[in-house]
């Protein structure tokens, strides 16, 4: 080789050398370990053997555990409104007033009825008792006692339909005052005092929402269904409520799956309680669901971060004792956001790169620093 095409080959590898750099992105200090063939700075952690909770995942949606209309069952003038928006309640508890004076009346009414018609079955008891002496005495007249007894039974059918009208207006007069119904908390109010209500009314007065406890429903994968079973039939059905960032919001139990598989989306639909006692989960608020529905116990671990995936499939670099890499090809059992189990492809103890994977390749001498560099 001459000597103007070996000094085109240094040319060329120097250059080739300078892009490489270059094209990495990397700091100040892999670019000189790079130019003077020194150990790569990486950063490292230990395989590690312990226990990997399995968790399956979902999008849910917060809604009250029981929702409430509150309406008027009669028709009437609202005069009183006994709550205030956002107001926690409980069942029975004084919500609303109509005007109760024209049932007042009508039940005085249905009352003094009732005390006309009884004084009248009296006087129609008193006919009948004498039209029966006379009879038995042989000198009354058997029409006339016939007479008698069908005026009496008349009037005790009319003495039952007086009462059946008294206990309809004090039943009306009960439903001027207007109670809630269930444990929960109150919304905005839909109509003001003053306003006359009616029971055809559909938009009602006030809503009503058990919030403690709430309900998150979701839906996993139908493939899913057995092993959701099997953690509600072993009582370990706990539930975990995230946000978007993944911070804790309420943990809770599985409370039922539907009785169906939506067979448009494969999927089963289930719904999580929780106490909701610090009010983190509110109606309509969406939120990432965590069931833990298996415990696998004594796996080997890598940091997830450790996980490479490329045209030759999974692997993660390894530093050897000498602080060489080496290329180990791993199958990933089951991963999270923080672990990755690799089953026996790696050893407990064994160091491996959890950043800066791809500015070395087998065999580079590496600089480790990290939770690996630490343990040693």
């Amino acid at each position: 080789m001459t000597a103007d095409r070996r000094k085109a080959f240094r040319t060329l590898g120097a250059s080739a050398l300078g892009f490489l750099i270059l094209s990495m992105g990397s700091g100040p200090a892999v670019v000189s370990a790079l130019a003077a063939g020194a150990a790569i700075p990486v950063v490292a952690d230990v395989a590690r053997r312990t226990d990997v909770p399995v968790f399956l995942l979902g999008l849910g949606s917060v809604a009250p555990l029981r929702t409430v209309t509150v309406t008027s069952r009669i028709d009437g003038q609202l005069v009183k409104l006994d709550f205030t928006d956002g107001q926690d309640v409980h069942a029975g508890d004084l919500l609303a007033e109509i005007d109760p004076e024209p049932l007042q009346a009508a039940l005085g009414q249905a009352q003094a009825t009732k005390t006309r018609d009884d004084v009248s079955l009296a006087n129609a008891r008193l006919d009948l008792a004498r039209a029966q002496t006379l009879t038995t005495k042989g000198v009354g007249s058997t029409q006339v006692l016939d007479t008698a007894k069908a005026t009496v039974a008349q009037l005790e059918a009319t003495d039952k339909v007086d009462q059946a009208a008294i206990d309809i207006a004090q039943i009306q007069l009960g439903f001027t005052q207007i109670r809630s119904p269930l444990d929960g908390r109150v919304g905005i109010h839909m109509v003001d005092a003053g306003n006359i209500v009616r029971a055809s009314d559909t938009g009602g007065i006030v809503r009503i929402s058990q919030i403690h406890p709430i309900a998150v429903d979701f839906s996993l994968p139908s493939d899913a269904l057995p092993r959701i079973q099997a953690v509600m039939k072993a009582g370990n059905a706990a539930v975990v409520a995230q946000d978007n960032g993944g911070q804790q919001l309420a943990s809770g139990r599985l409370s039922v799956v539907d009785n169906q598989i939506n067979g448009a989306t494969a999927t089963i639909r289930i719904r999580a309680v929780f106490d909701n006692a610090d009010d983190r989960l509110w109606p309509g608020q969406f939120v990432n669901v965590r069931v833990q529905a298996d415990l696998r116990r004594g796996v080997v671990t890598v940091p997830v971060t450790a996980i490479v995936r490329g045209p030759e499939g999974t692997y993660v670099f390894v530093v050897g004792k000498d602080r060489h890499i080496v290329k180990r090809p791993v199958t990933v059992a089951y991963s999270n956001a923080e672990l990755a189990v690799v089953g026996k492809d790696v050893q407990p103890g064994d160091t491996v790169v959890t950043d800066g994977q791809y500015r070395i390749q087998e065999g580079d001498v590496v600089d480790v620093t990290g939770p690996a560099q630490a343990a040693n």
